[in-house]
């Protein structure tokens, strides 16, 4: 089995679209208006979006996103005019992160975790 994508709730469209694409994800599906996907710049994964009328309650739906240079993508970004609500910094969990929200609250954590990924000291063996 492997993940094929991650789908987020948005009541609207064009402003998610515009979001993800100044995030560097690549628009490969627009059926609006109802969903759209997206390639992430590495690897196979995809990403989507689709409408709701309604967001979800409460803590709703996190994402991560992993970038090898994380300052420096975050610094790239921030001069686009994306906002953060936290920026890179090192986690007791050995990632660092940086963490923002999307249009519609859909929290995104952009993070660097190299080789501690899938194997962080304390991975069941």
């Amino acid at each position: 089995m492997n993940l094929n994508q991650v789908t987020v709730p948005s009541v609207d469209l064009g402003k998610s679209i515009a979001f993800y694409e100044k995030l560097g994800l690549k628009l490969i599906i627009k059926a609006l208006p109802n969903y759209a996907r997206f390639e992430c710049p590495e690897g196979d994964a995809t990403f989507s979006v689709h409408q709701v009328e309604n967001l979800p309650e409460g803590n709703g739906i996190m994402v991560y996103f992993e970038c090898r240079d994380l300052d420096k993508y975050v610094g790239e970004l921030l001069k686009k005019g994306i906002s953060f609500e936290e920026l890179p910094n090192d986690k007791r969990w050995i990632w660092r992160e940086a963490r923002l929200k999307d249009p519609d609250q859909n929290q995104l954590v952009l993070y660097y975790a190299g080789k501690n990924r899938k194997n962080p000291p304390w991975r069941i063996v």
